[in-house]
């Protein structure tokens, strides 16, 4: 039967709404996309850890999953925290700013402690191997320099930082969905984008060839940049839909697309080293 152009269509025939740039904020959209996410990110922190055991310090926030995998990977793990609430039992006590020293510690433990991810001045300088700065954590800082300044004074030489930022792709997105057009005729070409959220809050977002220049910058030397993801939340969603087994098969096309020198995704993820 014919519907005329006043029916309205069954709601089977009404597609889905298209993701927006305001639901990579939050993890609880977007499901089987998320579940693809922090598939990657796992992988991607496989690759990234030390493969001999080293002390790391993990400042990506209690709802990101790098300290209990680099702990998995046989690493001494120190944990910064926001607050009491979100700490495990036993909390890790400092010794005149030192972490614990390689002679005495166990592989694989994991410690926390409370404090101000922007400005470690709890720890001395040169105690750790690796720093994983994860889950837009420096993009949260807006004074991203001050924070990768403390990264690297706390690095021992040859240490590595791993951390992930909000593209200007993602900052673009969410100025246009917010109407922002005079704002975006110049994001690409600022030195500093900062955007609101929704939510009320400001992320800051960057260029690959910005984040290479602050880690330049703060004295350490960039290994590589990359998107975190090229695959777009549409195409995830549908393949996954269309075959809940295809997971590990799009984390392996992502992996090595990721690859490229295209720096479309959202976040962008960087690898640098403290010469020495």
């Amino acid at each position: 039967m014919a519907v005329s152009p006043t029916s309205t269509a069954p709601a089977a025939d009404i597609p889905a709404p298209r993701p927006t740039a305001a639901h990579f904020a939050t993890t609880d959209s977007l499901s089987a996309y998320w579940r693809f996410y922090w598939a990657v990110a796992a992988a991607q922190l496989t690759r990234w850890l030390p493969r001999e055991p080293g002390c790391i310090l993990d400042l990506s926030g209690p709802d990101f999953r790098s300290a209990p995998r680099a702990v998995a990977a046989g690493h001494d793990v120190v944990t910064l925290l926001p607050s009491v609430e979100t700490a495990p039992r036993r909390t890790l006590k400092l010794v005149n700013g030192h972490a614990p020293s390689p002679r005495h510690r166990q592989p694989g433990r994991l410690r926390s402690v409370v404090g101000d991810s922007t400005f470690l001045s709890g720890f001395a300088s040169e105690v750790f191997d690796g720093v994983i700065a994860d889950n837009r954590v420096l993009s949260q800082h807006l004074v991203t320099e001050a924070s990768l300044a403390e990264i690297a004074r706390v690095l021992r030489p040859g240490g590595r930082t791993l951390l992930c930022v909000d593209s200007v792709v993602l900052g673009m997105a969410l100025l246009a969905e917010q109407d922002c057009w005079p704002e975006l005729s110049y994001a690409p070409n600022a030195d500093v984008l900062l955007v609101p959220w929704p939510d009320g809050t400001i992320t800051r977002c960057f260029t690959a060839e910005q984040l290479a220049e602050l880690l330049t910058d703060a004295g350490l030397e960039l290994e590589w940049v990359k998107p975190r993801t090229v695959l777009s939340a549409s195409t995830v969603e549908m393949m996954m839909d269309g075959d809940p087994r295809a997971l590990n098969r799009l984390v392996e096309m992502e992996l090595k697309a990721a690859n490229s020198d295209d720096y479309v995704g959202v976040h962008l993820l960087a690898s640098a080293r403290k010469p020495g």
